[in-house]
């Protein structure tokens, strides 16, 4: 595998945060602007987890099962960097279709319970987060210390903090679930990769996405995985979600169902046709990591490239318990949209 250059990291940071900017102004301008049958606004985030959006948009495959619906689908596509950025335009109606991590689309779910009624559309994809850090001492998560500093996309907020929390919670008991968010900070994924990467640097770990840790992992021998959120959830589980409001569901239904069916027809595709679908991301985010990272990503049997919610309760139980969500939840049902009941989820 080849390293991404610190250079190539903080290019891709920075695209991500002009792509942010960018997308201010396009919600600007679409503001008030609602959708409605035969229109859809979707934002998709950055990186290998996003796949199947990739495939969708690049195969157009919205528009085809529109088609086969008997409606022509217009389609806007966003690319977005952040869970609040995304969350914000969907309460605004200035989206239709937002993605994020599991926790903070629970948080949606939570707090527009019987107002906008947020729920869960489908899973994109079951891949595993890494916990990294380059301190020699570290080995577990009672080995961090005030010294150390944890690198996350959204701290004490985000996926990858509330996947933290409810492990901590059962180290260091419920009232300390926060703990090792005192020693974390906010930082990209691609600066937070570079920071591992070249040493030096008050930052020595990292929570860390595919690609980013097949490259510090290669890159730095100093660097170990020291926990994934697969080990925290008791084993595959959901990355990322797509979630949209009550009122876009059930307004639009041919609209959805022909979002739902394209999800569907390129995860199927992605595991038919890996070579190809690899190329897709290239093409699709402009990336410059080379097509043999990419493929190994979408073979490496831990990521899975599937629709189908995969442990999604256990966030949903475990950040009740800890106050973080009000409601409680029966089960995954409660908060998906029935169109994904039939999956054999979890």
């Amino acid at each position: 595998m080849k390293a991404l250059s610190f250079a190539t990291l903080s290019n891709q940071s920075k695209r991500q945060r002009a792509l942010g900017a960018a997308f201010g102004i396009v919600a600007m301008l679409l503001a008030g602007q609602a959708a409605a049958e035969g229109s859809i606004r979707i934002a998709q985030q950055f990186g290998i987890a996003y796949l199947i959006l990739d495939v969708v948009r690049d195969q157009a495959l919205i528009e085809k099962h529109g088609k086969q619906a008997g409606v022509d689908i217009k389609v806007e596509w966003a690319s977005i960097s952040g869970a609040t950025a995304m969350n914000e335009a969907l309460l605004a109606n200035n989206l239709d279709i937002v993605s994020a991590g599991v926790p903070p689309a629970l948080t949606m779910w939570d707090r527009t319970k019987g107002k906008q009624d947020v729920k869960l559309v489908a899973a994109l994809g079951s891949l595993p987060n890494y916990l990294l850090t380059t301190n020699p001492d570290v080995h577990e998560l009672k080995d961090f210390s005030d010294k150390d500093r944890i690198a996350v996309p959204a701290a004490g907020t985000g996926f990858q903090s509330r996947t933290l929390q409810i492990e901590a919670a059962k180290i260091f008991g419920a009232d300390n679930f926060q703990k090792l968010d005192e020693i974390s900070v906010s930082l990209p994924h691609p600066d937070a990769t570079a920071a591992l990467i070249s040493g030096g640097t008050e930052v020595n770990s990292h929570f860390s996405s595919a690609p980013f840790y097949y490259q510090a992992l290669q890159a730095n021998k100093a660097v170990h995985k020291v926990i994934s959120s697969y080990d925290i959830l008791g084993g595959p589980a959901t990355f990322n979600v797509l979630y949209a409001s009550s009122a876009f569901h059930n307004d639009n239904p041919k609209t959805y169902a022909a979002f739902y069916a394209a999800l569907r027809e390129a995860s199927d595709w992605i595991n038919a046709n890996k070579q190809e679908a690899a190329q897709t991301f290239i093409r699709q985010q402009g990336s410059k990591l080379s097509p043999e990272l990419i493929l190994e990503i979408i073979n490496d049997p831990e990521n899975d490239f599937t629709i189908v919610p995969q442990n999604t309760f256990v966030y949903a139980t475990e950040l009740h318990k800890l106050g973080v969500l009000k409601n409680k939840a029966n089960s995954w049902q409660d908060y998906f949209f029935p169109e994904a009941s039939g999956e054999n989820g979890s």
